[in-house]
């Protein structure tokens, strides 16, 4: 079991080149992947995004990495023609405005628009060999980061679940006690209306029939499963989340046609409790991939 919250983080520099990998996340339904990369490492944004969704399900994750040179990529290319075009054109507005053609500055003229031009030297694969180790070390870390965390999150949802575990049986034992409070309430119902002139045979058909309605059987025999169902969601599945969501909402069904059916205050209680520790689950699930 994983968390959705982590975080991994690495500066380092390789081959002159100054490197950083930060990957963090939190809570999502869905895998909402955000990459940020300099625009010349927009083709490495498909990889990326391939081998993080190979291990991470769910989560908003936030993805950025930061390259500096520490050499210059950059290749200065002159054009003298467009310098000495600058230049004519320059001295020929100078003599038209009455201006004296002294030496026009140097600075002036490499200044203007494509005297100078400035590329870089940029190959994406060639910088995702550098990347990919630092990548591979932050990428791991921020794994190990949910995990943990993951773990944290299992023990207490364990714990929660041994609690519903304990309900369950408890509203388990009560069942015959519910059973019983029904029939007593029939009989005396035909005993004050009918005295002495009471029919067994119709009470029982009575009793029958308000067991059909009030029985509390098959919504434990529910509950029980949808409880199994949870543990080995928690023991086996490695992403349980959503899982665990749909199986939390049968069992608050459950839990409820329990507590609308009782007629004792200690199993009311009890259904208290019981939603207590459901409602925890649900809320620590939203935290699980």
């Amino acid at each position: 079991m994983n968390s959705m919250t982590g975080y991994g983080f690495k500066e380092t520099v390789v081959q002159n080149t100054q490197i950083s990998v930060e990957i963090k996340s939190v809570n999502n339904r869905f895998l909402d992947l955000n990459i940020n990369l300099p625009s010349f490492l927009n083709p490495l944004e498909l990889k990326l995004r391939k081998i993080v969704a190979e291990k991470i399900v769910r989560g908003k994750v936030d993805l950025t990495i930061r390259v500096k040179d520490m050499n210059s990529t950059a290749h200065v290319t002159p054009d003298p023609l467009a310098a000495k075009m600058y230049y004519d054109a320059i001295l020929s507005i100078s003599k038209e405005l009455g201006k004296k053609t002294e030496e026009i500055p140097l600075s002036l003229i490499v200044n203007q628009e494509g005297v100078l031009n400035i590329t870089h030297d940029y190959n994406a694969e060639l910088y995702w060999e550098k990347i990919a180790p630092v990548f591979d070390e932050v990428f791991e870390q921020f794994i190990a980061d949910r995990k943990r965390e993951g773990e944290n999150l299992k023990k207490d949802l364990l714990l929660k679940l041994d609690t519903l575990d304990s309900c369950a049986a408890f509203f388990k034992e009560w069942q015959p006690k519910m059973e019983q409070k029904f029939k007593e309430q029939i009989t005396a119902k035909f005993t004050e209306l009918l005295g002495d002139h009471v029919d067994e045979n119709r009470i029982m058909a009575e009793v029958a029939a308000m067991l059909v309605k009030y029985t509390i059987n098959e919504e434990i025999v529910r509950l029980h499963s949808h409880l199994s169902n949870l543990r080995k969601e928690f023991l086996e599945n490695p992403t349980p989340g959503k899982r665990i969501d749909f199986i939390c909402q049968e069992t608050n069904r459950e839990i409820n046609t329990i507590g609308s059916k009782n007629q004792f205050t200690e199993v009311g209680a009890m259904v208290i409790n019981a939603k207590d520790a459901l409602e925890n689950i649900r809320e620590q699930a939203k935290n699980v991939e």
